[in-house]
């Protein structure tokens, strides 16, 4: 968070550390941070991560997202574009130019103690941990991500507001 403050890189926490976030507390083990940033910004943020000791990693395809890894802990980086409506879209890859959630970036952000960081909203973290053994055909739903719907659709719950 920190190197993209400084490099003025947006970026918003998804996954596990986002709910995590959202409610307060970590209510599990991670085994990586997940980001989303603008395509645009890849080549700051790369440079930025570099010089900061981080080494890059295998991942998804060019332009879709940035794996990286520093002292055993990985970083993703998924790149977000816009399209010609200007709704967000997925920047590259195979899907390049399938929309995210309508709402994904309207989220605050969470925090856990002094630590605060923008946030995917809690409805667009649903759909996605939802929706992704279909978008990602062969992965199978992860019984951490069905405690996390289960999770964040209580959070929804308690706030009032429509998971769906």
């Amino acid at each position: 968070m920190a190197i993209a403050k400084t490099l003025g890189v947006e970026i918003w926490l998804r996954g596990g550390w986002a709910m995590d976030l959202l409610i307060g507390e970590p209510t599990r083990d991670h085994e990586d941070i997940d980001w989303f940033a603008w395509s645009a910004d890849a080549a700051t943020l790369t440079r930025g991560l570099l010089r900061s000791g981080y080494e890059p990693l295998s991942g998804p395809a060019a332009g879709q997202q940035l794996d990286f890894g520093k002292q055993g802990e990985e970083s993703s980086f998924a790149l977000l574009d816009k399209d010609r409506l200007d709704r967000v879209v997925v920047a590259g890859g195979p899907w390049a130019g399938e929309r995210w959630p309508e709402d994904m970036l309207e989220g605050s952000s969470g925090r856990i103690g002094a630590l605060r960081c923008g946030i995917i909203s809690p409805r667009s973290q649903i759909e996605i941990k939802q929706m992704m053994p279909v978008w990602a055909l062969g992965r199978p739903r992860r019984k951490k991500d069905a405690d996390d719907i289960t999770r964040l659709a209580a959070v929804l719950q308690e706030q009032h507001i429509c998971p769906q």
